[in-house]
């Protein structure tokens, strides 16, 4: 048994259903995989100077970012259809900065970070429970249950992706979900 690792640093969902359908290799590796962890959709609705805190300068990207990941999921099924595999989608603890370094540009971007992860999560967690996908909570997993905890010490200097401690709390969230969904 082994991992690969296909992600691409910045890539949209556009991308991903690009990769899923013109990278050989991926699509090899797609369909001989009996799991796929898929984590996207924050790069679809990124910070912007020009939109800066205003919602709903980004909303509209979030339909793309439903009917892409939707695509995705049915890619990988297509690609997968010989066997069955278990799609497990994660979302996020913020599509934005988190924690300190969110709280340094002020309660709007807070507010503003907040309320993006909220409608991108909901995408993600729509797209899992319509496609029969496991759905991995990280906001939970990085910022407790309420939603309360401030993430700083899951994430590296950047103040967006997770550092070591971040990665243990990701990959212990997802293995609690899949041994929950396969009755481990």
């Amino acid at each position: 048994m082994g991992a690969t690792n296909d992600s691409v640093a910045g890539y949209t969902t556009s991308n991903v259903l690009n990769q899923l359908s013109s990278d050989g290799t991926v699509i090899d590796e797609v369909r001989s995989a009996d799991a796929i962890e898929i984590e996207v959709g924050a790069n679809d609705v990124a910070y912007s100077a020009s939109c800066g805190t205003a919602v709903d300068c980004y909303a509209p990207r979030v339909p793309t970012v439903e009917k892409n990941l939707a695509a995705i999921v049915k890619r990988v099924h297509d690609l997968t259809s010989g066997h069955k595999v278990l799609v497990v989608l994660l979302d996020y603890w913020s599509v934005w900065l988190g924690g300190q370094y969110a709280a340094a540009h002020g309660e709007a971007y807070v507010d503003a970070a907040a309320e993006m992860t909220d409608r991108v999560n909901t995408v993600i967690k729509e797209t899992a429970d319509q496609s029969g996908s496991a759905y991995v909570d990280l906001r939970a997993a990085f910022k407790g249950p309420n939603y309360a905890y401030d993430e700083t010490h899951y994430l590296s200097n950047d103040g967006d992706h997770p550092n070591a401690a971040g990665h243990q709390q990701i990959a212990a969230a997802t293995q609690a979900v899949i041994e929950k969904t396969l009755h481990i």
